[in-house]
């Protein structure tokens, strides 16, 4: 019979949240936790805690994925995309056992339910439910799960039409930001962030010795009847598309109405965030250190992307103005992944969701304080890859190309235009600043496209192109 650890490795390979692809995986170990089940009760439940080397070089050279596991006598055919294995289970007396993904497992599931809405202790094992102000959701404690397909990094299922829980796959030691900013955001009474309903927090075996402790999964309100911000907003696109002979503003589906009331929410949500978790200053000499780090990633983008290079001199400039910036900047914690695959469009209005900031970084880069200009940077540059997306379709059209540009400029001014409302200030004059981080977060963008779509490396090159003639 092949070894639990090569059963391990080989399901976890396969898995879309396993974030060592592109180099040799070796899983080295498997720690588990206390059962979150009852004594002698199938399926046992607890979560695994699984050990791999991290690509060569990197900073940190173990990482650990959270693997939830069901064990049952007997297999369970519905079950055979989540087997992990089969082996002789020590901890349940030498049974013969086979393991299963528990999030798969709607027998498992109720497991966590329970514990995050009772607020169990276990043995290395914390669950914290969350109450905000006048407003309190009851989940059903006989909700059935059902694990969503879209999550990439993390796995996230729904109980009932309620709630929805978010369970991190890649762990690390410290506070996950989604966890603390959006925790804080539904304590303060937010409206502008699903409701936090509570949270599992965990400790796990230190390669090498000791003990991390760190935060498991995530649970909050499910926006049953919401549309995400690209889905909302590239249907709005089509429908431009679709009319020859009319400008973005005479099509029906105009977005630029709810481009500014999601300015306006993000400002809100800003304004929120700096009175919860407080804010500084970056100071002149902070601004020569972050410049410096954009142009490395100019240099290293430009190396491995040849399209990039010949836009390299005009993307640095907007660096060094920003190294030559004098103005202290206001910083604060903010989202620092945002997108529109980042907001939901409710009856209420706009959303903002997943708070755990970029996931190539560290946690304690995801958790520094930041600009809310790289937020809106991020977002300007989101409402251009949602009008230049669909342009696949459309290859060599010149007045299709020109109306996806009229899209995206109509959509950034009215975003901005209602962050201003919001916030008394114009992220546009701060022109150094917005510069920079577009220019960044497009290097970004031509680095993740030359390796995961080259067919939408045209969308970076092209707003490349265009900053870099920007004086």
């Amino acid at each position: 019979m092949t070894s639990n650890l090569d059963q391990v490795q080989s399901f976890c390979a396969n898995q879309r949240w396993f974030g060592e692809k592109g180099h040799d995986v070796h899983v080295d170990a498997m720690a588990t936790s206390v059962w979150l089940s009852d004594e002698g009760a199938w399926p046992a439940v607890r979560i695994g805690f699984v050990y791999c080397a991290g690509p060569p070089g990197a900073e940190n050279a173990i990482r650990v994925y959270q693997l939830p596991l069901s064990y049952h006598p007997t297999p369970v055919e519905n079950l055979a995309h989540a087997l992990i294995g089969d082996w002789e289970e020590q901890d349940l007396g030498d049974t013969r056992v086979w393991v299963y993904d528990a999030l798969h497992d709607k027998e498992a599931t109720p497991y966590w339910l329970d514990a995050i809405t009772h607020g169990r202790r276990l043995d290395g094992l914390e669950f914290h439910p969350v109450h905000a102000p006048e407003r309190a959701t009851v989940v059903p404690d006989d909700a059935q799960s059902l694990v969503l397909t879209v999550e990439q990094s993390n796995t996230s299922l729904v109980f009932g039409d309620t709630a929805l829980l978010k369970v991190f796959r890649r762990l690390e030691p410290g506070s996950n930001p989604g966890v603390e900013i959006e925790s804080a955001l539904t304590e303060a009474g937010s409206e502008l962030v699903p409701e936090v309903l509570g949270s599992a927090r965990g400790s796990w075996p230190r390669a090498g010795g000791g003990t991390d402790t760190g935060d498991l999964a995530m649970m909050t309100v499910f926006e049953k009847n919401a549309t995400d911000g690209w889905s909302y907003a590239t249907t709005s696109v089509r429908d431009l598309y679709a009319e020859a002979d009319l400008h973005a503003e005479e099509v029906g589906g105009d977005f630029a109405a709810e481009s500014q009331r999601l300015g306006a929410s993000t400002a809100q949500v800003h304004a929120e965030l700096a009175k919860a978790l407080g804010a500084d200053v970056w100071e002149p000499s902070q601004m020569v250190e972050h410049a410096a780090a954009m142009k490395r990633r100019l240099e290293k983008a430009a190396a491995a992307v040849p399209e990039l290079a010949e836009y390299a001199d005009g993307l640095a400039r907007a660096f060094d103005a920003l190294a030559a910036y004098d103005v202290p900047v206001p910083v604060q914690r903010i989202h620092g992944d945002f997108h529109l695959g980042q907001v939901l469009r409710t009856i209420e209005g706009w959303k903002l969701i997943d708070f755990e900031g970029e996931p190539a970084k560290s946690l304690v880069e995801r958790r520094a304080l930041d600009t809310p200009i790289k937020d809106i940077a991020g977002m300007l540059r989101s409402f251009d890859y949602a009008a230049r997306s669909l342009l696949a379709d459309h290859q060599g059209d010149q007045q299709i190309a020109y109306r996806a540009a009229e899209w995206a400029n109509r959509n950034r001014r009215a975003f901005c235009d209602g962050y201003a409302e919001v916030a008394g200030a114009d992220p546009r004059d701060q022109g150094v600043l917005l510069s920079a981080f577009l220019a960044d977060k497009v290097i970004y963008e031509t680095l993740y496209e030359a390796r995961n779509r080259p067919t939408w490396l045209p969308i970076p090159l092209a707003a490349a192109a265009q900053l870099s003639t920007t004086e």
